[in-house]
């Protein structure tokens, strides 16, 4: 407060002295009596007071949005996670899909294997039951030519049987037949 009256003083003083002009008179500091300069102290503390809240709101909003991006983070490695599991299962479901789909056509295959046996089976008897009269074959005709079994010699029966039938031609399925009508 002293200062002030001082700093007055000697402007006053230099103006008068025409050392200073009129200007220096607007450098003239008023006189703040005590309760002025105590709202002043605390308009200044108010507003130091609202910028610490300012700060400490802008922190709190900081940390609010680290959470958050924290959180989005989470939710991004979880939806990821959950899409590398449904990739897997997906894969897993095609891979069984794949092997059913192989072991049906393993399956459909043996079953065209097994049809085409079949139908060569009865291609086969078909040709043996239905023959040409050309190729017909009379049992009855060449039963006379079969050798007569003895017991003694069966070991040399068979032998001597096939070496006939290959020399006449016989059909093999007829073989048993014309061996069961010598028994």
């Amino acid at each position: 407060m002293r200062k002030q009256i001082i700093k007055n003083l000697v402007i006053d003083k230099l103006v008068d002295a025409e050392i200073s002009g009129e200007e220096a008179l607007e450098l003239k500091v008023e006189n703040i009596d005590a309760f002025k300069l105590k709202q002043l102290e605390l308009e200044h503390e108010l507003k130091l007071k609202e910028l610490e809240i300012r700060k400490e709101d802008e922190f709190k909003l900081k940390e609010l949005e680290m959470k958050e991006m924290e959180k989005r983070k989470e939710d991004e490695l979880k939806l990821k996670q959950a899409e590398l599991e449904m990739r897997e299962r997906l894969e897993m479901d095609k891979k069984e899909k794949e092997d059913v789909f192989k072991l049906k056509e393993l399956e459909m295959k043996e079953r065209l294997e097994m049809e085409k046996m079949k139908i060569e089976m009865v291609k086969e008897e078909s040709n043996t039951k239905v023959q040409p009269k050309s190729e017909y074959f009379d049992a009855a005709k060449n039963i006379r030519l079969v050798p007569r079994f003895v017991k003694k010699t069966v070991d040399k029966y068979f032998p001597q049987f096939e070496k006939i039938a290959h020399n006449l031609n016989w059909p093999k399925p007829y073989w048993t037949t014309m061996l069961q009508k010598c028994f």
